[in-house]
């Protein structure tokens, strides 16, 4: 691992270790990526590890065109790495990919999936601004369905999302997923999702 790629590695799991003691990486749960130079491939966090304890030497460089490890002695990486994959593919502004079980995100989740709703509509937050949208009054988040087999999921990311959409999803039952143009801006969005989602939960409840 060269230096560069082990600084990106030290990032990914600096933000892993932050975004697990808030709780929203439980168990080995979520996965972390990063498109590194060239654009050609991606470092994502290893399969079946804790995210509180990660190392540089827990991530794995992927190629974006295949999801496959570039090294075969690698360690197995993400179950979810066809998705971070899909969405590098569909825009070349991605440059970082954030899965992650925020409670009240994951719980919307689970209710569109209840409902059979597609799609989860906010409207008039302020903190709509965080996801970097030309209208901040309105953000419509596509909900997936959560196939066991993920490369469906990832099938279902490149047939509905556009390279313009807005930069987070849901899928049912599992969790959320975010991207941006640098690790700090998908972990926002992450955190702005979240928010969104628990406004709407509590004001439903008043």
């Amino acid at each position: 691992m060269t230096k560069s790629i082990a600084a990106v590695g030290t990032a990914l799991a600096e933000t892993a270790a932050a975004l697990y003691a808030r709780g929203w990486l439980e168990g080995t749960a979520g996965n972390l990526s990063i498109r590194l130079p060239g654009g050609e491939t991606a470092l994502i966090t290893a399969s079946g590890l804790s995210k509180g304890s990660l190392t540089a030497a827990d991530m794995v460089e992927v190629r974006i065109e295949d999801a496959r490890p570039v090294h075969d002695s690698a360690p197995r990486p993400s179950a979810e790495t066809t998705i971070h994959t899909a969405l590098y593919r569909l825009s070349a502004e991605s440059h970082a990919v954030v899965h992650a079980h925020p409670p009240y995100a994951t719980a919307t989740a689970i209710l569109a999936a209840r409902r059979g709703a597609g799609t989860v509509t906010f409207t008039d937050l302020e903190i709509i601004k965080g996801l970097g949208l030309s209208d901040p009054s309105k953000v419509v988040v596509p909900v997936f369905d959560n196939h066991a087999y993920v490369p469906h999921i990832a099938d279902d990311v490149v047939a509905r999302i556009a390279s313009d959409a807005p930069p987070v999803m849901l899928i049912g039952n599992h969790g959320a997923t975010t991207w941006g143009p640098t690790l700090d801006i998908a972990r926002n969005r992450m955190e702005c999702l979240e928010a969104m989602c628990q406004l709407t939960l509590l004001v439903a409840r008043s």
